[in-house]
């Protein structure tokens, strides 16, 4: 079976992580960081502060207790009409966020010469760099990543050489914790659509997705003398079947909502905010669609988020369940891999859903 750091090399992504700028010695913002506004159908390059892109305060993402007994109709409906949701009473301990979180300071807080040893290799996923989505835009973006798939000994090697033993147990911990909330969330909206664990046999024998795979983003958003221009993150989709976040106290986070716009999904103290990824949409047969998000910068404050990324076996065919498909609701898209998928992503970016599907919906 195909490991994600495979499927990843299958697909590279050449992003030039050596002319990563020190950000937090730049008064101005450089031309190749200064977005304009275009077309936002065919993703090319938008001002976040355009009016026709402005934030709506009126609205906000769903919030889920995940002890409120009503939990799995609550996250459907979330599912169904957002894409996305934030969960409270979750069991994580607000300590591993901390942990997690002077990890990921301690890191971006390294010289742009320290960072660069640890940097990603053009084929490959794991270490520090840009965001693998920038390659799709000729802008750059305010901000860097660290991405860990499997083990981050051999980069925080070269980050920490004394050090390293105690960012890897942070990092071991706080993926061990998200593996399991992400098994739990996935039980709870697979419920919410009507799926058993025994009607999903990638899911193993008792629905523990064994074989899941995963990747974990460190993402830091320094402050930014010009932030009305400048980008965080652009305009994306994830193709995971679901992606949990961790973010700081720093604002940033917005989510497209259809026939409404952008809206803000502001850091709530405890809370994790959790959306629907490329192939949940596809095994929900367009049910529960995967939503377009972005990340505003700040210009006096640092954003810092850790974003989990959850995924099937990588070679596991992922297709609308038989149970969401019926005379009057035929498959909307044809069965895919991960691996198969991320190829498809790398080449038609916020066009691949598009490039697999069978018919209109």
């Amino acid at each position: 079976m195909p490991s994600l750091s495979e499927a990843f090399r299958e697909h590279p992504l050449h992003l030039h992580h050596n002319k990563l700028l020190d950000f937090n010695s730049l008064e101005e913002l450089p031309d190749s960081y200064a977005w304009i506004q275009i077309d936002q159908e065919d993703h090319t390059i938008t001002n976040p502060n355009y009016p026709s892109n402005s934030c709506h305060s009126d609205e906000s993402v769903p919030i889920i207790n995940l002890n409120d007994p009503n939990v799995p109709k609550l996250i459907g409906n979330a599912c169904k009409t957002w894409g996305v949701f934030q969960v409270v009473n979750h069991g994580i301990p607000m300590s591993l966020f901390r942990d997690i979180q002077q990890t990921g300071q301690a890191l971006f807080s390294c010289s742009t010469h320290q960072k660069l040893k640890a940097a990603r290799t053009p084929d490959g996923v794991s270490g520090y760099g840009r965001a693998r989505i920038s390659s799709f835009f000729p802008k750059l973006m305010w901000s860097e990543c660290f991405t860990i798939v499997e083990s981050p000994l051999e980069h925080f090697i070269q980050l920490w050489p004394h050090e390293y033993n105690k960012h890897c147990d942070v990092v071991v911990q706080y993926e061990e914790a998200m593996k399991k909330l992400a098994q739990k969330l996935m039980w709870m909206v697979l419920t919410s659509l009507g799926i058993s664990k025994e009607e999903l046999k990638w899911a193993g024998p008792k629905g523990e997705f064994k074989w899941a795979c995963s990747a974990l983003h460190l993402n830091s958003y320094p402050s930014c003398p010009d932030p009305d221009r400048a980008m965080g993150l652009a305009p994306h989709t994830d193709s995971t079947l679901l992606t949990i976040l961790y973010q700081n106290d720093v604002s940033g986070l917005q989510v497209l909502r259809e026939g409404v716009g952008w809206v803000a999904v502001p850091p709530l103290p405890g809370g994790l905010v959790i959306n629907m990824g490329d192939l949940f949409h596809i095994l929900s047969n367009g049910s529960y669609p995967s939503v377009l998000h972005r990340v505003l910068v700040n210009r006096t404050r640092q954003r810092f988020s850790v974003a989990y990324l959850y995924g099937p076996p990588s070679n596991v065919h992922i297709r609308p369940h038989p149970k969401l498909i019926g005379p009057n609701r035929p498959a909307l898209y044809r069965p895919v891999t991960w691996n198969e998928y991320l190829g498809t992503k790398a080449k038609y970016f916020n066009k691949a859903l598009s490039s697999v599907q069978l018919c209109a919906t």
